[in-house]
């Protein structure tokens, strides 16, 4: 059985013994299965390149992000504008994984599509306004600054195409673009680009950027912060996917053929 399944039944069971039969387990001493490792799926930069190339405006932007900027889709899609800092070339991921905030770089070759595609929310966020809507902003923000959504640095860069009610404080308000729609884009550009071979998914562009990064010399700390993981061997994983690129390492066969 998977730890995955494990954790669930067992979380399951203690919610129904604590919560309901009011009967405390304590501590059963018990021991997940092992989580075997798996290599992630990684594309070449010709590959990521052949994928953009069948995308246009949005979609591009958005993927161009994953792979420059080793992006979650999630924090792709809640970035807003005040995250993105032009003059030093970097992006700010706020309330990523963990709850946690880190800097990563970014790419002085999306600033242009970036600007436009600012200029086209915060165009959005104007007309919003007068009808008394705005984006999303996070429940205790919104008491302390009531009027926080008609200012520019809280709109979506990719925000959804309809208005809707805050599932938390009711408010009727526009959302960020639901993750449905760049995984259709992205299923189609993959189909275009004839890489049916691989599995691609929105996590491949990250993956792809950390094992980019370490074929090209950079040290596994700096892509450590840049992705914003907690421990180093969760980024180690990427040395084995570059096999005999990583570290300069050659097989030994390489020497007497």
């Amino acid at each position: 059985m998977a730890v995955n399944t494990q954790r669930i039944a067992l979380n399951a069971l203690a919610y129904l013994y604590n919560q309901f039969l009011k009967q405390p387990l304590g501590d059963l001493e018990f021991s997940y299965a092992s989580k075997p490792q798996r290599l992630p799926e990684v594309l070449m930069a010709a590959e990521v390149a052949s994928i953009l190339k069948e995308m246009v405006g949005r979609d591009k932007l958005i993927f161009s992000l994953l792979y420059g900027s080793g992006l979650r889709i999630s924090e792709c899609l809640r970035l807003r504008v005040k995250d993105i800092d032009f003059s030093r070339g970097s992006i700010t991921v706020r309330d990523g994984k963990g709850s946690k905030d880190r800097v990563t770089i970014f790419s002085s070759t999306l600033y242009e599509s970036t600007r436009d595609i600012i200029s086209a929310a915060l165009a959005l966020q104007e007309r919003d306004n007068q009808k008394s809507v705005g984006p999303s902003i996070p429940g205790v923000l919104a008491k302390k600054y009531p009027s926080a959504y008609r200012q520019p640095a809280w709109m979506y860069l990719f925000p959804s195409n309809s208005i809707s009610h805050h599932p938390v404080t009711g408010v009727l308000c526009r959302h960020h673009l639901h993750d449905s729609v760049p995984r259709k884009a992205l299923k189609k550009a993959v189909v275009a680009a004839k890489l049916t071979n691989k599995r691609v998914s929105c996590h491949t562009f990250r993956h792809s950027f950390a094992t980019e990064l370490l074929r090209n010399g950079r040290d596994i700390r700096t892509v450590q912060e840049l992705l914003g993981h907690s421990d180093v061997s969760t980024t180690q994983i990427y040395t084995h996917v570059l096999g005999q690129h990583f570290a300069g390492l050659t097989s030994p066969l390489d020497t007497i053929t």
